[in-house]
């Protein structure tokens, strides 16, 4: 794609990526066959070619305006057109220039500032543990909508305290402690039991992902700079890895060294940092090793549905499925559309929920069919998001694998 960037963005860091981004695109439409929006919307400005052109528009001097914004806002950066791109477009970084430029650029309704406010604010911030709380004490009396997104109060279990020679660390994240502890908790145990100690440093929090989305890319480097400065001692006490058992913290934490590559003082940092981090189901090779024989798998179906974090922002598939299997397990993708996003995208399914439950349901309509007993997943958003629409219990994979370990 020939471009010709105005003169504002000509010799910037984010017009250099941008240009070079979109000189690898070639028009050929795949994408639009695997974008999910297109697919319920129909409208090529809904799918990734246009909204390419838009940011390529804006990026050569085209005033954007609120329809811009608009198409820009209904993208679930699911990543799922880079998947299928054979030019190795590199969407999901275009996407976030384009959304920060054209943000600085157009107004936003105050309504929709707030709420975008109060989600940024509001879901890393240390009163959103007291407020589930509270939440899951009167979620009988909630109205439906606001019920979907306020799960039962989880009980987490014990976390292990043997001490073993190996020890990775890992990331809280800033909802999944009030809103499904158990899957930390189950994580350390089934770690444990394979002879490795997982350790939480107190001062890190959120991954950065909630601001860096809605576009407060300065909130969201600043905290990504505060984990890392919370982990580095860690790092330099020898951990073995960053183990991320939300597939959207660890996406965003993988691209540490990519969001901070012009930080001169959080660079080389930001680059190791990613390096080390690891999705908990990148460890379950030697996990199936080390538990074969520890565990008890319930028989079973079992559906998994695979983040977009995951398989297309992490490009790790199959992993999960196999491993699974080889303890015993019966685990199995839909055979219609696995590729496809759940709707949930981390804010989306609260700032746009009519695509979001409609996406929903496509998704539970396929996992459906397989007739499963459970329903497993690898990414807290997912599993709220896919149980609000569904009695067949949701759950994280490795909580599975905790109930199933011997003695």
């Amino acid at each position: 794609m020939q471009t010709n960037l105005a003169p504002e963005f000509k010799n910037t860091a984010d017009g250099r990526v941008a240009e070079a981004i979109l000189r690898k695109c070639v028009h050929c439409g795949f994408c639009t066959a695997t974008c999910p929006t297109y697919q319920l919307l129909g409208d090529e400005l809904d799918g990734p070619r246009g909204r390419i052109y838009l940011i390529k528009q804006v990026l050569e001097g085209e005033a954007p305006t609120r329809k811009t914004q608009a198409h820009l806002d209904r993208c679930l950066t699911c990543r799922n057109c880079e998947s299928t791109c054979p030019s190795g477009v590199d969407y999901g970084h275009l996407v976030d220039i384009g959304r920060k430029i054209v943000e600085a650029k157009v107004p936003r309704p105050a309504s929709e500032r707030f709420v975008r406010w109060a989600l940024k604010e509001g879901l890393p911030s240390p009163a959103f543990g007291p407020a589930m709380k509270m939440g899951q004490l009167v979620r009988g009396l909630l109205p439906a909508s606001l019920k979907a997104k306020v799960p039962a109060k989880q009980n987490a279990g014990a976390w292990p305290t043997r001490p073993h020679a190996r020890k990775v660390l890992m990331l809280a994240g800033c909802v999944q402690p009030a809103m499904m502890p158990n899957i930390n908790s189950a994580t350390a145990r089934v770690l444990d039991a394979a002879g490795i100690e997982t350790l939480v440093a107190a001062k890190a929090g959120c991954c950065g992902a909630v601001k860096f989305h809605l576009n407060d890319q300065d909130g969201g480097k600043a905290e990504m700079r505060t984990n890392i400065d919370a982990w580095w001692p860690h790092v330099e006490a020898g951990v073995e890895a960053i183990v991320m058992n939300a597939s959207g913290c660890g996406v965003t934490v993988k691209e540490y060294g990519h969001i901070l590559q012009d930080d001169p003082a959080y660079a080389a940092k930001a680059r190791r940092i990613s390096e080390l981090t690891k999705d908990l189901s990148e460890l379950l090779p030697e996990l199936a090793e080390k538990l074969r024989g520890k565990v008890a798998a319930k028989a079973g179906q079992i559906a998994f549905h695979p983040p977009c974090t995951l398989q297309h922002g992490q490009q790790l598939r199959g992993g999960v499925e196999k491993h699974m299997a080889a303890l015993g397990f019966k685990v199995n993708t839909c055979r219609v559309e696995p590729h496809l996003c759940c709707g949930s995208a981390g804010t989306y399914s609260v700032l746009n929920p009519e695509l979001a439950y409609e996406l929903r349901d496509r998704k539970l309509k396929n996992l459906a069919e397989m007739q499963p007993e459970q329903i497993v997943s690898a990414n807290i958003g997912c599993i709220t998001h896919l149980q609000s629409g569904t009695g067949t219990p949701v759950r994280h994979w490795v909580e599975l694998l905790d109930e199933a370990l011997v003695g």
